[in-house]
């Protein structure tokens, strides 16, 4: 089955793109560039998923290393896992940056950490390639539809000439400053869901706890001031105890761990994330490492 839903894509120029990984987020992610029209080649660490992607998108290719993947491309667009695999696939004799051609653009949709960013940042300054860094919100389902919402760092010329493309899998595609900008807008989503998600199981244990029907009191509270995204989209999943919908608590704690290194960097106090933090790993001991980050009510009871 298909992990690319159906959109009505908007007429723009075909591009030259590469698309390195290919996992919940990448494959669709790529997928939509392709049907966008734009010539997309893939490269994935397994070749096996990247030629299933390319079975699935005909008229597009795979490589066998980032660098190939890049070669002739106008922009190159990677998701893959943290700082480090991201240096893997841009750096070195093989990695994407070999590959460029001089004035192509680099847009990094992994969450990582600002730092990072920067450094690559100007390591493309220097090599005469241009670096955005683009995070992601909105989960797998956001990258099947189409749908995602985007933060990013970098040079207004570059975000500028990416934009039309990347709007194949956004909703929103929205420059916030100078790079590493995009990485910390999206710590502060993530800092915003923690919180949220904390609150909303310690109010579903609650009304549970209460004899409350908690569906009903979701459906009312949903109509006022306690409404949130999380709330609607989760909470009755979590009222009957279940979280097999995306975005994992192993990699929350890989965000959240970004989040809190780089406070200890420029001095923010972040005590109820820093708590849920503690929280999701004690989550993470019960085996629930791939549950989905609502799963925090699973200490509660």
């Amino acid at each position: 089955m298909s992990q690319i839903a159906a959109k009505t894509y908007e007429s723009t120029p075909a591009r030259q793109v590469a698309f390195i990984g290919l996992g919940v987020m990448g494959y669709p992610m790529a997928g939509h560039l392709a049907r966008a029209g734009h010539h997309v080649t893939v490269y994935n660490r397994s070749a096996a998923k990247a030629a299933a992607w390319a079975a699935e998108c005909p008229g597009n290719a795979s490589a066998p290393t980032p660098r190939e993947a890049a070669a002739g491309a106008d922009i190159v667009f990677a998701c893959v896992g943290n700082d480090a695999d991201l240096r893997s696939v841009v750096l070195g004799a093989d990695g994407a940056f070999a590959g460029m051609k001089p004035g192509a653009i680099f847009v990094d949709h992994t969450t990582a950490s600002a730092e990072v960013a920067r450094e690559l940042y100007a390591e493309a300054q220097k090599l005469g390639l241009h670096f955005v860094d683009a995070p992601v919100s909105g989960g797998q389902a956001g990258a099947q539809n189409g749908m995602l919402t985007v933060m990013c760092g970098g040079d207004a010329a570059a975000f500028d000439d990416v934009k039309p493309a990347a709007m194949a899998f956004s909703r929103a595609f929205t420059l916030l400053g100078a790079s590493g900008a995009g990485q910390l807008a999206k710590m502060v989503n993530q800092i915003c869901i923690a919180g949220l998600v904390q609150g909303l199981s310690e109010a579903i244990a609650f009304g549970q706890q209460a004899g409350l029907d908690m569906h009903q009191v979701l459906d009312v509270i949903g109509k006022g001031a306690a409404q949130s995204w999380q709330m609607d989209n989760r909470g009755k999943t979590m009222a009957d105890d279940k979280f097999e919908f995306g975005f994992a608590v192993d990699w929350m704690r890989k965000d959240l761990g970004l989040v809190l290194d780089e406070a200890k960097r420029n001095g923010a106090r972040l005590p109820v994330t820093a708590l849920v933090d503690q929280f999701y790993a004690d989550v993470q001991k019960m085996g629930g490492g791939r549950w989905d980050t609502s799963s925090l009510i699973r200490r509660l009871r």
